[in-house]
């Protein structure tokens, strides 16, 4: 994207995980990126990945749970690169435990980030983006709003909650003929750094329920979503699959949800565990990675998003037909003769 022709996106969460693979993506692609999220080190971090990209970028601290906070955020980054032309809700948090033996405040934490603080970005994107007529707000979901999960209750509780939201916003976009658009993306298990700083009450560290994925698979799904803004983009075979079973038989996946039980959530990896560092209550201490401990077992491609890819594609220009002069000639011929 040349200098002149380049578009904003601003992300939440962005120092880490998904946020930041997301980051990178767009920046080679020639967008300006502007981050936000509470660490000063994961952000500076991250801003250096994207100057390497050769694009501006802008970096803002900012809890998501707090509106007035992540408002004065978001006006610091767009009065360095402009208004946001794309918004990413990616900021999120978790608790692993038995819904009882989750303390209130924990819980409250994982609903304020994860639902309350979505609803914040997206609250100051619309702001920003509707009087300049356009404009697309991506909010990254999961798949586990189709159906909870065991030990995720306030995770579960949350996403589900903002698909609802979503959904409600939509209606009124379309019955109030914005040209915003708003589009919420279910990524399947993920291997980030989510399940090392999530807090676990089960005596070991959180993982991904298998298949997981890299975040780069995400974060194609995320730059196609801000291109096509489809009011919902399931990310993997995985996700669809487990939409559609929720949808045919809710007791079937009640049952596979139970089968999973805790330990498919659970790692007993030493090198896993050792990297445990709960950010529940206060940002890391240090630079957060793009991917967790788990690539070993991790899907790199998706055919479903391919496909999604390819169908989003305009069709390839139509070339006239080409007469063959030999032909041409022949029929040329026939006609004098005729005359």
């Amino acid at each position: 994207m040349p200098p002149s022709d380049r578009k904003t996106v601003i992300i939440t969460g962005g120092s880490s995980g998904i946020g930041r693979c997301t980051a990178a993506l767009f920046a080679r692609h020639g967008w300006r990126v502007g981050l936000i999220a509470r660490g000063q080190a994961g952000l500076q971090d991250a801003a250096a990945e994207i100057r390497a990209a050769g694009v501006p970028v802008a970096i803002a601290n900012a809890d998501v749970s707090n509106s007035a906070e992540l408002a004065k955020a978001a006006s610091s980054v767009a009065a360095e690169l402009g208004s946001p032309d794309v918004w990413i809700n990616c900021a999120g948090n978790g608790v692993y435990g038995r819904f009882e033996a989750v303390p209130e405040t924990e819980f409250n934490q994982v609903t304020a980030v994860t639902y309350t603080g979505t609803v914040n970005g997206t609250r100051i994107a619309l702001a920003m983006m509707a009087p300049r007529g356009r404009g697309t707000i991506v909010n990254v979901c999961s798949a586990i709003a189709f159906h909870g999960m065991p030990l995720m209750a306030s995770y579960a509780g949350a996403k589900a909650a903002l698909r609802g939201f979503a959904q409600a916003l939509q209606a009124e976009l379309r019955m109030a003929g914005s040209p915003v658009r708003l589009c919420t993306v279910f990524p399947p298990a993920v291997n980030t750094p989510f399940f090392s700083h999530a807090v676990s009450h089960m005596g070991w560290p959180a993982r991904p329920a298998p298949p997981v994925y890299e975040p780069e698979v995400i974060a194609a799904a995320i730059l196609l979503a801000a291109r096509t803004a489809p009011p919902e983009m399931l990310v993997s075979g995985t996700v669809a699959a487990f939409s559609l079973l929720c949808r045919v038989s809710p007791r079937l996946a009640a049952f596979a949800m139970t089968k999973l039980g805790f330990d498919g959530q659970l790692t007993r990896d030493p090198a896993a565990a050792s990297l445990q560092s709960p950010t529940l209550f206060a940002p890391a201490d240090g630079p957060s990675p793009v991917h967790g401990p788990f690539s070993a077992t991790a899907r790199r491609h998706s055919t479903h998003l391919w496909l999604s890819e390819a169908l989003s594609r305009p069709p390839l220009p139509q070339a006239p037909p080409q007469l063959d002069p030999a032909w041409a000639q022949t029929s040329i011929e026939a006609s004098q003769s005729k005359a």
